[in-house]
């Protein structure tokens, strides 16, 4: 089931920034996903999905609008390498 949202904006801000209503839209729908998945209130493929993109998809035009696709806090990272130095046979190169 889709459930449709409509908005109304100032024609002028559309002329203002050279766009046409849909790429506004489609814009603001990405920025919104954008916002939900950093925050945490959507995962990967729920934000790719309200944007109106697939997975791979998302992932690439995060890539190319110079975005992480894991944003770890600092928390999370000292306790991966914490992790990893507990662990350092799988750090050790396997013979080719």
């Amino acid at each position: 089931m889709l459930t449709e949202i409509r908005f109304q904006i100032d024609d002028s801000i559309l002329l203002s920034l050279k766009e046409k209503k849909e790429t506004f839209a489609k814009a603001m729908l990405f920025q919104y996903a954008l916002w939900l998945y950093r925050t945490q209130k959507l995962s990967l493929g729920k934000a790719a999905e309200l944007a109106g993109y697939t997975r791979l998809a998302f992932i690439q035009k995060l890539q190319a609008e110079n975005e992480p696709i894991f944003d770890y806090d600092g928390a999370l990272i000292d306790e991966m390498i914490e992790s990893a130095k507990t662990t350092p046979h799988m750090l050790q190169k396997s013979p080719v």
